[in-house]
């Protein structure tokens, strides 16, 4: 008999509600749920609370419009309960592009969302439908369905490229928690070398860098393991080149990312932007090496992270701050293909990552061979050890005396309004946040 995998805590939601959280980020577009009642709300709160207490925005959350389909329309069907939505919608919500978002129970039953969603757009109203049922993937994938939907199949072809324009995928709004901050240092650094950054989901961006993306020089991908068949896709239709690389943590690595990034682009300044950065990031860093050396500040580090945040997190651990990584753990349930592209960047580090889910697992592997210090006169201690995980680690690292910081979905021990580690700035947060978040047991 096969075993059937046994997820308990999960730490993703399904398609919908990775395409719902993406949607709630975007600037004036309005979701429309086609799905039975609850989903939508139960989805949306999820994120809410889960990403740091990201809240809802502009018609999310509890305020999104849903057909709310009941077992009338599962048993009749449920397409023209959709039209009056999307009507009603039109009439009272306003948008500059209208999204309806499946759910199983609408899949399952046949109803056409698309035909639906076409007949008003052909008659001259931006709405349009994606397919988002669990059974076509978690919310990774949702975010790419809604990635290709609009990039993909509604914005058309632009004319000449802008060469200092890029477009910015691979974060996902809400299960990577500090989307918001991370995109904004991106923004930054891309400003810094004289470009226009299109990140789409940062609260800086407006509806025209949507309708502008097709017009970009080049499509960067913050992540090994998501939106490749995506940008394949967009440059087949736009003709915009796409490279795939890591989200820079730190200075070493975003260093890296400038030089390549000035280097894919053909333009000059890298240097001198990498040299105002580090001299701001080290005036800061310098301050704090005294307590950190004398401190005894190294620590045997275990991650839980998704497939994204994973290796920047430990490369910024291992090369920057000098932890000894014991177990590195990457969630996120990803193809064999997918794994190997992540594996291979994991080759300048001890450790490669396991491919776990499920919190009890996770808790068998780090204790396996790692006993609990019980008063024995001899011991063998991962000691000190820091837990940088989700808040699903927490019981775990006050069990074992370890240090511990949430950065990962979801994370519901603390607020996670502006910050964001990617970048000079983020890397010194996650400094900040890594030994702040113990330091004040020593008052």
């Amino acid at each position: 008999m096969t075993e059937t995998p046994f997820h308990d805590k999960p730490r993703t939601s399904c398609a919908l509600g990775g395409a719902l959280a993406a949607i709630s980020a975007l600037p004036d577009v309005v979701p429309i749920i086609h799905a039975a009642t609850g989903c939508g709300g139960n989805l949306m709160n999820s994120v809410a609370f889960g990403a740091g207490y990201l809240g809802s925005s502009y018609c999310s959350g509890a305020s999104a419009p849903t057909s709310a389909v009941t077992e009338t329309e599962i048993v009749f069907g449920g397409a023209e309960r959709l039209r009056e939505q999307i009507a009603s919608t039109l009439k009272l919500i306003e948008g500059k592009l209208y999204l309806v978002a499946t759910g199983c129970m609408t899949e399952m039953i046949g109803d056409d969302a698309g035909g639906a969603a076409s007949e008003f757009a052909e008659a001259g109203e931006p709405v349009l439908a994606i397919s988002t049922p669990s059974f076509k993937g978690d919310c990774y994938t949702g975010y790419e369905i809604l990635l290709d939907g609009i990039f993909n199949r509604w914005l058309r072809k632009a004319g000449a490229a802008d060469p200092r324009l890029i477009n910015v995928f691979g974060v996902v709004p809400g299960y990577d928690p500090f989307f918001r901050g991370d995109l904004e240092e991106i923004e930054r650094i891309g400003a810094r070398l004289g470009l226009k950054v299109n990140t789409f989901f940062s609260p800086t961006q407006t509806f025209e860098n949507i309708t502008a993306a097709p017009e970009a020089a080049l499509n960067v991908i913050l992540s090994r393991t998501r939106c490749r068949g995506f940008a394949e896709r967009f440059e087949e239709k736009h003709g915009v080149p796409w490279w795939a690389t890591d989200l820079p943590v730190g200075p070493e690595a975003t260093d890296a990312f400038i030089r390549e990034l000035a280097a894919k682009l053909g333009i000059d300044g890298a240097e001198r932007v990498v040299a105002a950065e580090n001299e701001w990031y080290y005036r800061y860093f310098e301050r704090t090496a005294d307590s950190y050396a004398d401190g005894e500040l190294r620590f045997y580090s275990v991650t839980v992270t998704n497939s994204n945040y994973a290796l920047p997190l430990n490369k910024y651990l291992y090369r920057e701050l000098g932890w000894t990584p014991a177990e590195i753990f990457v969630t996120d349930r990803l193809e064999e293909a997918r794994r190997e592209d992540l594996l291979a960047g994991f080759a300048e580090l001890p450790v490669k990552p396991r491919f776990v889910s499920g919190s009890q697992e996770i808790a068998r592997s780090i204790d396996q061979g790692r006993p609990v210090y019980r008063g024995q006169r001899y011991f063998d201690a991962l000691t000190p050890l820091y837990i940088v995980g989700s808040t699903l680690e927490k019981q775990m690292a006050l069990r074992r005396g370890a240090k511990y910081l949430a950065v990962s979905f979801p994370a519901y021990d603390r607020a996670i309004v502006a910050g964001g580690y990617a970048g000079y700035r983020g890397g010194l947060r996650l400094y900040e946040d890594l030994i702040g978040s113990f330091m004040s047991a020593k008052g």
